[in-house]
Order: C-alpha cells, then sequence, then structure tokens
C-alpha cells in the first residue's frame, strides 16, 4: 500500500511537471535586509480569517485584520468564501539576490498531501512545489510523509523603487488582466512593473503569475533604533506596534504621512505592568496623536519608534498656511496688444492737441 501510494505521488508529480507555473523570485538587492511584505492569498475553499492566520502563521490577529483594513470589531470566526482574496502579511529577508518570507510559514504535512497540492492548492500557487523541495533540501518531492514540516517560500522584496521606500505586495494574476492595466490600478507604470518582475514584454504576463506589486508607503519618524524599524505601512492599511500599545494607520487623504495614536490595548510587553506614558517633552499635555497651533505653525507629538524601556516620540513642527502665489507674467500676445494700445493712443491724443491748437490760434 506504501508503494503503491509513493508510486502514486510519483506519476502525478511527473505529470503535472510540464503545467506547473513558472518559478517567482523577486528580486532583492539588499544582502540580509528584512521588511514587512505582503502576499495575495486565494483561498480554495470556505474558511475563516483563524484558519487563514494560522496557516500562515501571522503572529498577530490585528495585524491581519490592518493588512485588509479590516474593522477591529470583526469576529475571529469571520467567514471568508473559496476564491475570496486576502492580504498576508509576513517578514521578509533578502538573500542571494532575491527575497522570501523568514522561515515562516511552516506546513506540516497531512495524511495523503502530495507537494504539488501543498503548492497550487493549499496555498494557492504562491510558490512551486520545485521551490518547496529547494528551500526545504527534499531531493524527490514525491517522497514526502505525514507529519513532516515544510517551510513555505513566499516571494517577496525589501527595495526600494525609483528611490522610494515602498512595501511590496505579491499580487496574484487573475485571467484577462493586463500590466497596463494593473499598473493604473496600483498607481505605478507598466515600465516600473516591467523592471521589478524581470519582464521585457507587457505579452509575457500569466494568469496565476505572483506579481510585484509596490505599493506607496507613509512617511514616518520612527528611529533605526527602533525595534519595529524599518516602519513601513501601505496606503489603506493599519497596524499596532510598540508592544500593542501603539496603533499606526496610512491613508493617502493625510499625504501619506504615518497617522498613529495610543491603541488603549494592554501591552504584550512582560515588563511593562501598563504601556509606557506617550508625551513629547517641550509640549505641556502634548501626547502621540495630540497637535496644536500656532499662527501658520502646527506642531504634532508623533511616534518615533520604542524599545525594551520605552516608547519614543518626537515634535514636528510644520507650517499649515497657504503660500502665497506670484502673479503670473503677462503673455506675450498681451504684451504686444498692450504695446499696439499704447501706439493708438499716443497718435490719437497727438491729432486731437493739433486740432485743438489750430482752433485756439483762429
Amino acid at each position: 500500500m506504501g508503494y503503491a501510494k509513493v508510486l502514486l505521488g510519483l506519476l502525478l508529480v511527473t505529470a503535472l511537471a510540464a503545467t506547473s507555473t513558472t518559478q517567482t523570485k523577486l528580486k532583492c538587492s539588499k544582502e540580509g535586509a528584512k521588511c514587512t511584505a505582503l502576499i495575495e492569498y486565494v483561498s480554495p475553499n470556505n474558511t475563516n480569517i483563524t484558519t487563514i492566520q494560522s496557516l500562515f502563521q501571522v503572529k498577530k490577529f490585528r495585524n491581519l485584520l490592518g493588512a485588509n483594513n479590516f474593522p477591529t470589531s470583526i469576529p475571529s470566526d469571520k467567514n471568508v468564501n473559496a476564491a475570496e482574496k486576502i492580504r498576508i502579511p509576513f517578514t521578509c529577508l533578502c538573500a542571494n539576490g532575491t527575497g522570501v518570507s523568514n522561515r515562516k510559514p511552516v506546513y506540516k504535512v497531512q495524511e495523503g498531501d502530495f507537494m504539488y497540492h501543498i503548492a497550487k492548492e493549499v496555498f494557492s500557487g504562491l510558490v512551486t512545489y520545485q521551490q518547496i523541495a529547494e528551500f526545504n533540501g527534499v531531493m524527490d518531492p514525491s517522497l514526502i510523509n505525514p507529519g513532516q514540516e515544510l517551510w513555505i517560500p513566499l516571494p517577496c522584496s525589501c527595495d526600494e523603487v525609483n528611490g522610494i521606500k515602498v512595501v511590496h505586495y505579491g499580487m496574484l494574476v487573475d485571467a484577462g488582466s493586463t500590466v497596463e492595466g494593473i499598473a493604473e490600478q496600483y498607481g505605478t507604470t507598466s515600465g516600473t512593473l516591467l523592471t521589478l518582475n524581470n519582464m521585457t514584454d507587457p505579452s509575457e504576463l500569466l494568469a496565476g503569475q505572483v506579481l510585484d506589486i509596490p505599493l506607496p508607503a507613509c512617511s514616518s519618524h520612527v528611529s533605526n533604533n527602533s525595534l519595529d524599524y524599518p516602519f513601513l505601512l501601505a496606503n489603506g492599511t493599519y497596524v499596532y506596534t510598540a508592544s500593542n500599545c501603539v496603533k499606526c494607520k496610512c491613508d493617502s487623504a493625510n499625504n501619506y504621512t504615518l497617522q498613529c495614536e495610543p491603541s488603549g490595548l494592554k501591552s504584550t510587553n512582560s515588563d511593562w505592568t501598563t504601556c509606557p506614558v506617550m508625551q513629547c517633552q517641550g509640549a505641556d499635555g502634548l501626547f502621540i496623536g495630540n497637535k496644536t497651533s500656532s499662527g501658520c505653525n502646527q506642531t504634532s507629538c508623533v511616534y518615533s519608534g520604542f524599545t525594551s524601556q520605552t516608547i519614543l516620540t518626537s515634535l514636528v513642527t510644520e507650517s499649515i498656511c497657504p503660500v502665497p502665489s506670484s502673479p503670473p507674467a503677462p503673455s506675450a500676445a498681451w504684451r504686444i496688444g498692450f504695446q499696439g494700445l499704447g501706439w493708438n493712443f499716443f497718435l490719437f491724443i497727438s491729432i486731437q492737441l493739433i486740432f485743438l491748437s489750430l482752433h485756439l490760434f483762429q
């Protein structure tokens, strides 16, 4: 019986090898760099949000909600329909010119599993079975056993795009999609998408392909000694940080500036009985998320990161008065018209003076 199962698995893998999707490897040039990335998961059947959290081993349920901009009031057993798309947040690690999820998620092989099934169906084609085998040192993909643990190397990147920090989003391409349409949807250019995804022509786009999308990230004042640095949050998402004490969100309506405030939640730091005070020094009564105005200046108390001892804050002052614009320079046509009017007016006055003089000396 065991021999027949192994043989069946071998035949299945061999038959599907020719039809498997191209291996997705996203460029990541910063060796050893880590960042938060997103990837699109399409559930193969009806499930719930907690099951998806467990499958991808997302540490905080609220951050899975935040990646999808779901209300925090959503219950853990919220239904997710088959073929529904869910964004998964995870830590990306760059090595050898590419990026993969940092040793997570890990999948435990179930009775009757084949590696192709795990890659294509359980994880909706985000990786190929060849990649799973390669990253786990499995010489023969047909020989896996129940209880065996397999690291699923999700593709990702931490690179800047055109000199700008972004959140990389691995999107599963729908049938009928075009590079131009995707670029327009996500506010980028076709050229940028082609370059990021090692494509020379838009016709190379394939349904089911994981396409690297650079999502605009909100600017922040998080210092490089903070435990959550680099703090990159994509537009339309939120996250809980600083041991659950701070909630931050990114919204293009706020000019892509990070908005943070005390979460009101209990700290997950065992050394903090309560969340540390989040008041800015030099500003009486000004806490994270508060603002005060004086004339044209607006001062904000902003989140700057956290350490094992405290939460960091900064005072940021900016001008809120509109900058007066200079009157437009007269056009060439207007100047020419004015000059013509001036000469005609001068000639008219001169003739009138001559007639007046003749009339007076008669």
